[in-house]
């Protein structure tokens, strides 16, 4: 019996869910989602931060205290347009959805997935505070009892970036770290690192995690992270610029793009805050189909004092 022929929304719904478990940035922000066709890439739009509430002293005499909720917004523009389109033949379409995933979805999916990301980590740049000694002890010391920064290549460095949060008076919840690969192959070698759980609600997640909630943080590394063709081999000094933050520095806002008119075959799926749009349609120019996933949205930061980066020695 012959397979079904696929159809955008087919698509649409595998592409979102290997978006959902592939991003790792985009999934430990504050992300909006609003069902707005009309916008487009450089729109400004407004979105709402969370809520924040004080816990008061109940008196009995006096009654409880209702609280307006101190919800604030933001404007945000709408500065990224993620896109990957593929030509595909008869035969591809007449593929089982576990087949096409495999050969042509997947692939797509971890290109935007990564740009998500890359666009996230650029936040980075709107950061000020810093912790840790770039440069560790040639030595190699333990570092037992050191009264003043950790390098950036012993992990104890992020006691100091939670201390950091901690005077700030961020929430103790929902902080991460994400780190580069150099910095990931350091870590992990510690006793600490080894004897903790992995962790991760998906798999983009689970993949990423580097263990356990340590020093307050649950850790996480990327490639994304990247450093510059050249930099020093790994255990040397690094160019990778690591962050600690909570989920509310960052914020990650999808709109849903408008379907074409007279596309042959198109569809719009959101998911927890991610959308995309699924087009098939017929190139006459290149006289073959195409199948075209993209996405619309924007990254911004919403309170630098909610992050701290952490520093190779040879980093800007």
């Amino acid at each position: 019996m012959a397979n079904t022929f696929l159809t955008a929304q087919v698509i649409a719904r595998q592409a979102l869910a290997n978006l959902y478990e592939t991003t790792v940035a985009a999934s430990l922000v504050h992300r909006d989602y609003e069902a707005e066709f009309n916008r487009k890439q450089g729109d400004a739009i407004t979105i709402r931060k969370p809520a924040m509430f004080t816990a008061n002293e109940y008196n009995r005499a006096a009654g409880i205290t209702v609280q307006e909720a101190q919800e604030t917004s933001v404007n945000m523009t709408l500065n990224h347009f993620a896109d990957v389109s593929f030509a595909v033949t008869t035969e591809d379409m007449t593929l089982k959805i576990q087949d096409f995933d495999e050969q042509l979805l997947t692939p797509a999916m971890e290109a935007i997935a990564q740009k998500i990301d890359r666009d996230i980590l650029a936040l980075r740049d709107d950061i000020v505070q810093e912790v840790g000694d770039a440069t560790p002890n040639a030595a190699g010391e333990d570092y037992a009892g050191y009264n003043g920064d950790y390098p950036w290549s012993d992990s104890r460095v992020l006691i100091q970036a939670g201390n950091v949060l901690d005077l700030k008076n961020v929430p103790a919840a929902q902080r991460s770290v994400i780190a580069g690969p150099t910095t990931k192959a350091r870590w992990v070698a510690e006793k600490t690192w080894r004897q903790a759980d992995k962790r991760g609600s998906t798999e983009g997640l689970l993949e990423a995690s580097m263990g356990g909630r340590v020093s307050g943080f649950d850790p996480y590394w990327t490639q994304n992270i990247g450093q510059p063709a050249g930099s020093p081999a790994s255990g040397q000094p690094t160019t990778e610029v690591n962050v600690a933050f909570h989920r509310t520095a960052f914020a990650l806002a999808f709109r849903p793009l408008e379907l074409p008119q007279g596309a042959l075959d198109a569809a719009i799926m959101n998911y927890k805050g991610f959308a995309l749009r699924i087009i098939r349609d017929y190139d006459i120019d290149k006289k073959q189909m195409v199948v075209s996933i993209d996405c619309l949205y924007g990254t911004k930061t919403l309170d630098a004092n909610r992050a701290v980066l952490i520093k190779g020695a040879d980093a800007a």
